[in-house]
This record gives C-alpha cells, structure tokens and sequence, in this order.
C-alpha cells in the first residue's frame, strides 16, 4: 500500500514537473518564433505573438514594430539571444534572456508570457536591463 501511495505521488510530483517544462518549452517557442520575426522584419508575424493587451496599445503591426525598434533595439537587433532561467506559475511563465546587441552590450531581458483560451501562450511584456543593472 505505501509503495502504491509513493508511485502515486511521485507521478504527480513528475507530472507537474513535465507539464512545467512543457509550459515552459512552449514559451520559450514563443519568444525564439517572435525574435526570429524581428530579424525577418516581418511586423505581422512579430505582432501574432503579442498578447491582446499588448495588442489593444498597440493596433497594428506597424505600431507595434516601431515601438519595439525605437524602445527594444537590443530585442530587435541583436548577435545574440539566449534563454536563462525561467518559472511557470499558473497560466504565467516568466522567462530570462542573455542577449548582446549589434553593438556587443549584454542585455538582461525578462518576458512574461500568458496562456490563452486556446492553450497557446502569448507574450505580456517585456522588461530590458543592461546587464549587472540593479532592478
């Protein structure tokens, strides 16, 4: 009986564990999937990845490309971009990204990233630090 209740349990443990990096992994597809739309320069398929609240600040493509050039230069163009720690909560997952930009700065970014209705995950924001930037 204990043996069954210990198999149990650690079905769930691991099963959650596999669901969070499941979470996680899809995210994280997200955030590459966006990155590499910005490197295309193709405003609609970058803007597919946006949230609907990101979308209902910024309308359109355009918008919303010219605000992540002008404000998110070392996301837009960069020599590279790799992912850090990260953490699902929830429906939320928060994801770290080491990035050095055109002009060889380190970059410390931190998306969130929600799921919706559907079971994809879209991106609520980004937060952008020089690395070693207090917080």
């Amino acid at each position: 009986m204990r043996i069954a209740a210990l198999v149990v349990a650690f079905s769930v443990a691991f099963g959650s564990l596999a669901a969070r990096a499941d979470d996680v992994s899809a995210a994280q597809g997200v955030i590459r999937a966006q990155e590499q739309a910005f490197v295309r320069d193709d405003a609609a398929a970058a803007y597919s990845y946006a949230a609907p609240a990101v979308k209902q600040i910024f309308p359109a493509p355009d918008i919303f490309m010219s605000m992540v050039q002008n404000g998110y230069a070392p996301v837009y163009r960069h020599k590279s971009f790799e992912f850090g720690d990260s953490k699902a909560e929830g429906s939320s997952v928060a994801q770290r990204v080491h990035i050095i930009d055109a002009n060889g700065e380190a970059w410390e970014a931190l998306y969130t990233l929600e799921q919706q209705p559907d079971g994809s995950y879209k991106i609520t924001g980004c937060s952008l630090l020089r690395a070693g930037q207090a917080v």
